[in-house]
C-alpha cells in the first residue's frame, strides 16, 4: 500500500460548522481566553462525537476511568499496569522505524514502508483462530477465508 498524500484530513469537513454571529457592539465581546470554550463551539468535542454519529454522553466520565469501564480496566491490569506506558512504547516505536526506514530511494521517492517494516509483528488472524480451535479454545465466530476460484 502506498500513501503519497502528505495531507492532513480538512477538519471542516468533518466537524459541523455553526453559523457566525456578530455580537452589536465589539464591547460587547468577551476577552480571548485560549483553551477554554467560546461563545461560537462551546462544546466541540460534543458536536463532532454527535456529527460522527456517537453519543455525547459516553464523553462524560464519572472519574478518570468510567464506571461502566472499571471491570474491565481492572481485569486487563491485573498483573499491574505502567503509566508512562505511552511514553516508552512511542520510543521504543521511533527507534523501531529508524532501524527500518527502508532503503535510500523508497525514501527519495517517499515509497511507504509502514506495512512492510511492521510485517513481522502483524497477526494473521486466520491461522491464529485455527491454532486456537486445534487446541480447543472456543472462538467466536469468524469470516470464512475468501474462497480462491478454481
Amino acid at each position: 500500500m502506498n500513501f503519497k498524500t502528505t495531507r492532513t484530513p480538512n477538519e471542516f469537513l468533518v466537524v459541523p460548522a455553526k453559523p457566525l454571529e456578530t455580537p452589536p457592539e465589539s464591547s460587547a465581546l468577551p476577552v480571548p481566553t485560549p483553551g477554554v470554550a467560546n461563545r461560537a463551539d462551546a462544546t466541540p468535542l460534543e458536536d463532532a462525537v454527535t456529527a460522527l454519529g456517537g453519543s455525547a454522553a459516553a464523553l462524560k466520565a464519572d472519574g478518570p476511568i468510567p464506571s461502566s469501564d472499571g471491570g474491565l480496566v481492572n481485569y486487563a491490569s491485573r498483573y499491574g499496569r505502567d503509566p508512562a506506558v505511552r511514553d516508552s512504547l512511542s520510543e521504543e516505536d521511533a527507534a523501531y522505524r529508524k532501524r527500518n526506514q527502508g532503503r535510500i530511494l523508497e525514501r527519495v521517492f517517499s515509497v511507504n514502508r509502514y506495512f512492510d517494516a511492521y510485517d513481522g509483528q502483524s497477526l494473521d488472524q486466520q491461522t491464529e483462530n485455527e491454532r486456537l480451535r486445534a487446541l480447543g479454545v472456543p472462538t467466536s465466530s469468524a469470516p470464512p477465508v475468501a474462497l480462491k476460484p478454481d
